[in-house]
């Protein structure tokens, strides 16, 4: 029965929940993961909280996955709301996953819940601050991840494995691409009067933060919190501060943007003791 605003949220991570405890109390909540035993577990405790939350088993890598999860949310009642946090690490894929999953299957999730949205709606998808450390593109690079049709995306040359170094720069290329779609689907998402915006957090303490605490990356990742200005990781709730704004109607002027919330270690990166030439890689 349709009887409630929906929001859909893809992966069952913390940041993911941590926005959707913030914004999504009276809402119908369809939260869509790959590991059902885990969306199955964040359902359970949300709605002993009071929320309603309905899990779902869900690929972000699989076109008719998605499509299948909003055919379910559309059971409820009108899309009002799409928070993805879905998506795979450096130290959790090989190149080819994380293509496929983070750059592919979020320019399909953001197209597809762009078809649907309701008027006034709005949408969070959680990008990287690792996209803005990578070597600038050129502009018709980065007009080719904004604009290049899903089903073409990686064809694309730039993100041929000859072209990749190892699997954090096809990360830093899928968060890149990421920013750039939010950018062109807010033009779509506005002719149906909805927003669209990105955010790109630093190092936040998560499940995915640890792996890569123990992965290869490791002590670079600690050095990055230790001397970034904040000097310590954030949390998903300061994520979900951000999100609090671009999803209210405090943030009604915000579309096609990506706030970068990294306690610094961007800036520390490019003017401050984490610039590589000072020995850090």
């Amino acid at each position: 029965m349709k009887n409630k605003d929906v929001m859909i949220v893809t992966g069952a991570g913390q940041i993911s929940i941590a926005i959707a405890r913030r914004m999504g109390y009276g809402k119908k909540i369809v939260m869509g993961d790959k590991n059902i035993e885990n969306a199955n577990t964040i359902a359970a405790v949300m709605n002993a909280a009071g929320y309603d939350v309905e899990p779902i088993e869900m690929d972000l890598s699989s076109r008719e996955s998605i499509k299948s999860l909003i055919a379910k949310a559309q059971k409820y009642g009108e899309i009002k709301m799409l928070i993805n946090g879905a998506g795979v690490s450096p130290s959790q894929a090989p190149v080819k996953a994380i293509l496929k999953v983070d750059l592919y299957g979020t320019a399909v999730l953001l197209e597809e819940v762009g078809t649907v949205i309701a008027e006034g709606g709005v949408g969070v998808t959680i990008s990287s601050q690792s996209g803005w450390r990578m070597p600038q593109l050129s502009a018709e690079e980065d007009a080719a991840l904004a604009t290049t049709p899903t089903e073409e995306l990686l064809n694309l040359e730039i993100l041929q494995p000859e072209n990749i170094k190892d699997t954090l720069h096809a990360y830093q290329l899928a968060k890149r691409c990421n920013e750039k779609r939010v950018m062109a689907q807010s033009v779509p998402w506005g002719r149906r009067g909805a927003r669209l915006n990105a955010i790109a957090p630093g190092i936040i303490v998560t499940p995915l933060a640890i792996d890569e605490f123990h992965g290869p990356r490791g002590d670079f990742y600690k050095n990055m919190f230790a001397k970034c200005p904040a000097g310590r990781p954030g949390t998903a709730d300061e994520v979900a501060n951000v999100a609090e704004l671009l999803m209210s109607e405090k943030g009604a002027f915000i579309t096609g943007s990506t706030f970068l919330i990294d306690g610094g270690a961007t800036s520390s990166y490019f003017y401050g003791p984490l610039k590589p030439e000072k020995g850090i890689d």
